[in-house]
């Protein structure tokens, strides 16, 4: 108000008289009077448009993460051209083997990587590791590591797998892992780096009980010994819970829920079933103890059953 009333005084002062016109007093006074309101005006308008701007120093809200989880199958014997599209309705990726699985002699799967990829598959690719008591020795170890990441990357070049592909060792062996096979694993995963592949650990995540109330992961016990070395995990954890058992729903759990969070792979069924670990989930699973895809109503085709944070686990440009 005394702003207008100082406006309302300068009206008088001949700034405001026009050089050339004649303005009645009145006029005068209605003009400065406008002016006044649009100075006031102008000056109330300040504030709202500072505020309404960003400020430099504001951050903006994280985005929520990506919490999609994909379901994937694999087993160790190929299942059959013919099972491929009846998967595929169900699994968006599969295990698939450079090598002769655990217990095998060949690999089944070689050669079949161009049917999975025609049919939308994506992969996490597999490596037979050594048994704990084929690297008792130092220099053993480091040699047979070796030569098992190159023997990897050649099959995952013959097989088509570009490179910077992930390859994961599938390790057998549970619990407390021996010093030797840090360093054949060591082995592993440096060699496998120089043939332009990316390794990675399929292991345990079942707690293993080593007395006195003390507990170990297979996963935390790599993930300790391996230094700065970039590793991926796939972990196996079919303990219900966390497991929900067998079964193919529409929302797989989060990878995270199987105890290890930096894990890329869940497997959350195995078959078949291990009675100790699946005993409040048994209903689950088939009468013969496997879990079986929806579509295979023949229960032909028994599954091991994951979960991943994508679609292709070991493609290159993860």
């Amino acid at each position: 108000m005394r702003f207008l009333l100082r406006q309302w005084s300068a009206c008088n002062h001949p700034f405001f008289r026009p050089p050339d016109m004649r303005y009645s007093q009145l006029m005068r006074r209605t003009i400065c009077i406008s002016a006044a309101f649009v100075i006031l005006f102008a000056v109330a308008l300040i504030p709202i448009l500072t505020t309404s701007q960003p400020s430099p120093h504001m951050t903006t809200a994280p985005s929520p993460p990506n919490t999609t989880t994909y379901l994937g199958f694999d087993r160790n014997v190929y299942p059959g051209d013919d099972a491929i599209p009846v998967l595929r309705k169900t699994f968006a990726f599969a295990g698939y083997w450079l090598g002769p699985p655990p217990g095998e002699k060949i690999n089944t799967w070689r050669g079949k990587r161009g049917l999975l990829q025609s049919q939308g598959f994506g992969f996490a690719t597999l490596y037979r590791a050594r048994q704990a008591n084929e690297v008792k020795k130092d220099v053993q170890a480091k040699q047979k590591g070796t030569l098992d990441a190159r023997n990897a990357a050649a099959s995952a070049k013959a097989e088509g797998f570009a490179p910077h592909t992930i390859i994961f060792l599938d390790i057998e062996d549970g619990g407390r892992l021996s010093p030797s096979f840090h360093l054949y694993l060591r082995a592993w995963a440096e060699e496998l780096n120089r043939a332009g592949y990316r390794p990675g650990v399929y292991c345990s995540a079942i707690p293993a009980d080593e007395g006195h109330g003390v507990t170990i992961l297979t996963s935390d016990d790599i993930r300790h010994h391996i230094g700065d070395r970039e590793l991926v995990y796939w972990v196996y954890n079919d303990v219900c819970p966390p497991s929900p058992g067998c079964g193919a729903p529409q929302n797989p759990p989060s990878v995270s829920a199987g105890g290890v969070p930096y894990a890329t792979i869940w497997q959350f069924v195995r078959s078949p079933r291990e009675k100790q670990y699946t005993a409040h989930c048994a209903a689950t699973y088939n009468a013969d103890g496997n879990c079986y895809a929806p579509g295979d109503t023949a229960h032909a085709w028994f599954l091991d059953v994951n979960s991943a944070t994508t679609r292709d686990p070991s493609s290159a440009g993860q």
